[in-house]
């Protein structure tokens, strides 16, 4: 039988947080002397990579960006993440598969919020999905103008904050304002791996 640990994923607006408090979170559980793995999305394949370049370009339809982002998210979770699972590591993921659901349906009334599930399906479920809250008028302010893709604009963000509030509250995500001391932020993550590492016995 497969060894499986904890899959952990922080999901979020631009400028909310993610990447901090996922490399925060890593160094927290390897001083409690866990085994981590820490990923993010896009991830470092070449389609990954081809996702990072067409996130500038305002001229890729919608539909490409969700398809190109499910492509990836099948191969990273089935070469990167159920592979460290299964040898026993937490593994921490900077955004996955909400960050497709909520920002693809929101780029076009054509992409529905069910059809980008769908094309995710292949995809298997994080253990705990915590959404860091923010304005997206902070967000804009934490980022560099010149560093920003197409999807950073306070009106599309606001848009993209709402159903990301609306999805947590469906799916049962624990949602985490980020307007806040990082140090105090993070303690609040923290609080809620360790409950459900506690509970899981691991």
């Amino acid at each position: 039988m497969e060894k499986r640990s904890l899959f952990i994923v922080l999901d979020g607006i631009d400028g909310s947080g993610t990447t901090t408090h996922s490399q925060l979170l890593t160094g927290f559980l390897k001083s409690k002397n866990y085994k981590v793995f820490l990923t993010h999305e896009p991830s470092n394949s070449e389609i990954g990579t081809l996702i990072r370049k067409y996130l500038k370009n305002k001229d890729i339809p919608p539909s490409v960006d969700a398809l190109m982002f499910a492509a990836d998210r099948v191969l990273h979770f089935y070469t990167e993440i159920k592979k460290k699972l299964n040898e026993g590591f937490i593994v921490i993921s900077d955004r996955y598969v909400e960050s497709s659901i909520v920002y693809q349906s929101c780029q076009s009334d054509d992409i529905s919020l069910e059809w980008v599930k769908n094309i995710n399906k292949f995809a298997e479920k994080p253990d705990i999905t915590i959404i860091l809250d923010l304005d997206p008028k902070i967000s804009l302010a934490r980022k560099s103008q010149e560093h920003l893709d197409k999807f950073e604009n306070s009106i599309f963000l606001e848009k993209v904050r709402k159903l990301y509030i609306k999805r947590a509250k469906e799916e049962n995500y624990f949602l985490l304002d980020t307007d806040d001391i990082i140090e105090l932020v993070q303690e609040k993550i923290q609080t809620v791996v360790i409950k459900k590492l506690k509970s899981l016995q691991l």
